[in-house]
């Protein structure tokens, strides 16, 4: 990856909060937990996942760029849903620890030496996993979820018509 590849998607990696805060604007407060089938996720959910696999993410950049051959631990997202009871979490403070955890975490990987961008370590899911890596990922993560989310409000919508 060059150096200017990165760039882009460390920009897209920080819009990614704002872009997850307008797709949750534009679901409207009465369907945010409505599902569209048993075992997907609500807009809720989706929220909530989101603060969850971040605050993931911040510690699994960290450990890549300092430790030789980091193990990241990989997780089940609906297995953590039923857990911690995504359902009944707060709603704002998840959205907000999306966005404080990716505010915190830009200025570190902006910084970063082309050395730390080398590290690999081992995910116990994925395998080899390195810094670039982490960084495709984590660019269209919160992407890829608010797209989720306007799919969930147009299941519900049609499901009203």
């Amino acid at each position: 990856m060059t150096p200017e590849e990165r760039e882009k998607l460390i920009d897209r990696y920080e819009i990614g909060p704002k872009l997850l805060r307008e797709a949750l604007e534009r679901a409207p407060e009465e369907m945010r937990k409505w599902r569209p089938e048993p075992n997907e996720f609500s807009v809720h959910e989706v929220i909530v996942h989101c603060a969850d696999s971040e605050t993931n993410s911040h510690g699994r950049i960290r450990y890549i760029m300092t430790e030789d051959n980091a193990t990241i631990i990989g997780y089940d997202p609906p297995v953590w849903a039923a857990a911690f009871y995504y359902v009944d979490h707060p709603l704002e403070a998840a959205m907000r620890t999306v966005e404080a955890v990716r505010a915190n975490t830009v200025p570190i990987i902006r910084r970063a030496s082309e050395e730390q961008w080398s590290h690999v370590g081992t995910h116990t899911e994925m395998g080899k996993y390195g810094a670039e890596t982490w960084l495709e990922v984590y660019a269209n993560h919160c992407y890829d979820h608010a797209k989720q989310i306007d799919a969930v409000v147009d299941a519900w919508r049609a499901a009203q018509a």
